[in-house]
Parts: structure tokens; sequence; C-alpha cells
């Protein structure tokens, strides 16, 4: 074929992502009559930041959001305010996280080919972390977001006395959003529930399987808002942040 000099032209990818927004909690321990991922982050609510990073990802077809049953009309009208249009399904969470993700996993009109997890109340999420993760889960099956642990970390023993002090360089603060093979993690959450198995986060689950799970470089402003000074740290970043 003779050399045109044109560069080839880049294919965009069909949307194939599934996001489940884990929102089932009540989080009092920020205080208050609402729960956390309703309060104020820069003139908008954490949900509503929250889901407007998944929803103008490109590659991202559906999203599907878990929360109380006491706050179904609330997340609605969030939604609606927030012309988050590629949210199809609002749902009732479960006692735990992980019956919420179960719930969610099962509310998708179509299964899709990759999902995400994502904390409800992560609203500082960047792209390059969602490109990451999604890019990585194509590859291995199931990736993670992290940052490496900056402090030292030891191990307690018997008494208040520590045992260990654990080389810090292997060591990752896990975040979300988790990404997987849909199937994989659906097998993953069904093998845990008929075991009565439950973990600290969705990739456990999946490494009950024998799976690895892939690390991707995360973000240390990608916080996990449960604290005032959790609120506190997000409203600064969120002045400066893109």
């Amino acid at each position: 074929m003779p050399d045109t000099g044109r560069k080839p032209v880049k294919q965009r990818r069909i949307p194939d992502v599934g996001v489940v927004i884990a929102a089932g909690g009540t989080g009092r321990r920020m205080g208050g009559n609402l729960p956390k991922q309703f309060l104020s982050l820069g003139g908008r609510s954490i949900l509503e930041r929250t889901l407007a990073c998944f929803n103008a990802h490109p590659e991202v077809r559906e999203i599907v959001v878990v929360v109380p049953r006491a706050y179904l009309e609330k997340t609605a009208w969030v939604i609606h305010e927030g012309n988050l249009s590629k949210v199809t399904r609002v749902v009732t969470g479960g006692k735990e996280r992980q019956e919420s993700v179960w719930i969610g996993l099962n509310a998708f009109g179509a299964s899709p080919r990759v999902v995400l997890i994502h904390d409800a109340v992560r609203p500082l999420v960047r792209k390059k972390v969602l490109d990451a993760v999604i890019r990585q889960t194509r590859r291995a099956g199931a990736a993670v977001a992290g940052v490496r642990v900056k402090d030292t970390i030891k191990l307690e023993g018997q008494k208040g006395f520590f045992t260990e002090t654990l080389d810090r360089s292997k060591l990752w603060s896990i975040q979300t959003p988790q990404g997987f093979d849909f199937k994989l993690v659906h097998l993953a959450h069904k093998k845990a529930r008929a075991s009565g198995f439950s973990g600290t986060d969705d990739a456990a689950l999946v490494e009950r399987l024998g799976r690895k799970v892939r690390i991707v470089e995360g973000d240390y402003d990608n916080i996990k808002i449960t604290t005032a000074e959790d609120l506190a740290f997000a409203k600064m970043a969120i002045r400066s942040w893109k």
C-alpha cells in the first residue's frame, strides 16, 4: 500500500464501561442530619461531584447508584439537577457495602464488559486515574487505584508492643475506583455470598478466586470523605482541582 503521508485515524472506543457508585451508608460520623454524600462541596453535593467525574468519561456507558431507601428521591433530584444523563438506575442498598455492591452489579440493564466500583464520597477522582484503571482492567481483568504509604507502619503484637516494622516500599493504601471484568467480579461476589465471606474491598473477593489484581498509581487528593477534617481538606483541594 503506498504511503499517503496521512496519519492513521485513531479508532474511538465504544463505551462499554459500567459504574457502580456505592452510596448505601448513612455516614453519621460527620454529624448532622444528612448522609455525608449529600453535604456541600464547593457549591455542589459530594455525590453530584462524584457522579459528574464518571458521567463525563467517554468510555462510561451506564452508571448505577446504590443509596439508602430513605434517600432515593433526594438522589434522583441530585441526578436531575446535575444533568447526569448516564445514570440509569438508583437502587436501594443493603446493610453492608458488599451487599450494596452486589445489588448494584445486578441492576445494569445489560452487563457491561468492564465495571468500575467507586465510593460515593471520593469526589476528587481525576480522569487520568479513571483512564489508567480502565486500561489496566482491560489488560489484566482486575485493577485498583492506590497510593504508596508515606508513614512507617508497625505490626502490633500482644500487650501493646510492636513485633515488626513493615517494609514501607511494598505497602499501598488502596482507593477506588476498583475495576474488573464484569463476569469475574460478579462470580467473585456470588461465591463470597455462598460461603459467607466478607471482604474489606471488592478486590479481596477477586483475590479469593486466585486472580491477581493490578495496582494502578492513584492520587493523594482522591480521599474518602468520612470526617469533618476530610471535608475541610476537600474544600481546600477543590479550589485548585482539575
